[in-house]
């Protein structure tokens, strides 16, 4: 079997089918899927799918891009949703300095309010003794110097890891996971395979980031967790090993990760 790290099936793009979604996830050997809050509300539709599915939980964060958009005291809100026992990690979060202002002192109002959220979801992860899911956009540097501050305290993963294999020993050095998507199969990744072919086997993990990021064959389609089964082969493939072997691996470690075999033996239920 197989677990989506990460995917957002409170988006828009799965509204109308997001039964046979799952189903079709469940029928590819994918039995759970940890279902990723970009913002106050996607969070709670992230817990409540939760609520509605065995094999669905959440991670509860405001992405970067929406950092300035969630002004208030959004972590109080997360404080209570950290509490729900299907919740398993706070995220995703981090910097995203892809798209800014074209104004110099608004580029800087911006980073420094990605900066700010970035540090209350660290801080919350610590008190609440959660997983942390970290997105980053051309901000490596900024990125891992924040995490660096908290290397002992938490555990994370880099999620759709999009770097070189430098990038990913920095990022185990610090003790944190690395995940990878779809983007590993695409002509032009030829740095992120590399990457994905020396991370050690019980520091990776496999995503969808679905509804984005379709593997090869089906690039450009919208992507479902379903194919986190191609990424699984691909990377495979790359290790020299059979895609179930490395499956049983990213599953182990995923498990591990987010402590998905201890909280179904508390709740009885996937």
């Amino acid at each position: 079997m197989l677990i989506d790290t990460h995917a957002h099936l409170d988006f828009p793009a799965f509204a109308l089918d997001l039964d046979e979604v799952i189903q079709r996830a469940i029928d590819a050997g994918v039995d759970r899927i940890v279902t990723i809050g970009t913002t106050r509300e996607s969070s709670r539709k992230s817990v409540q799918l939760a609520e509605r599915y065995q094999g669905i939980y959440a991670s509860i964060g405001v992405h970067p891009s929406a950092a300035s958009e969630e002004r208030g005291d959004f972590i109080r809100e997360f404080r209570e949703l950290a509490r729900h026992p299907k919740v398993v990690a706070v995220g995703e979060t981090g910097l995203d300095f892809y798209r800014l202002p074209s104004n110099a002192a608004a580029v800087e109002s911006e980073k420094a309010t990605q900066r700010a959220t970035f540090a209350e979801h660290l801080e919350l992860a610590v008190a609440c003794k959660k997983r942390l899911v970290v997105h980053q956009r051309d901000s490596w540097k900024e990125t891992l110097e924040i995490l660096g501050e908290y290397a002992g305290q938490i555990r994370a993963v880099l999620h759709c890891f999009n770097g070189s294999p430098a990038h990913a020993r920095q990022a185990l050095e610090l003790g944190f996971f690395v995940s990878f998507t779809g983007i590993v199969t695409f002509k032009n990744a030829n740095l992120v395979r590399a990457a994905a072919a020396i991370v050690p086997q019980d520091r990776i993990m496999v995503e969808t980031d679905a509804p984005y990021l379709a593997p090869l064959p089906y690039r450009g389609k919208r992507c479902e967790p379903a194919f986190v089964k191609e990424t699984n082969a691909f990377i495979a493939g790359l290790r020299g090993l059979k895609p179930e072997a490395f499956a049983a691996q990213t599953t182990l470690n995923a498990e591990s990760f987010f402590g998905l075999e201890s909280l179904k033996s508390k709740t009885g239920r996937g």
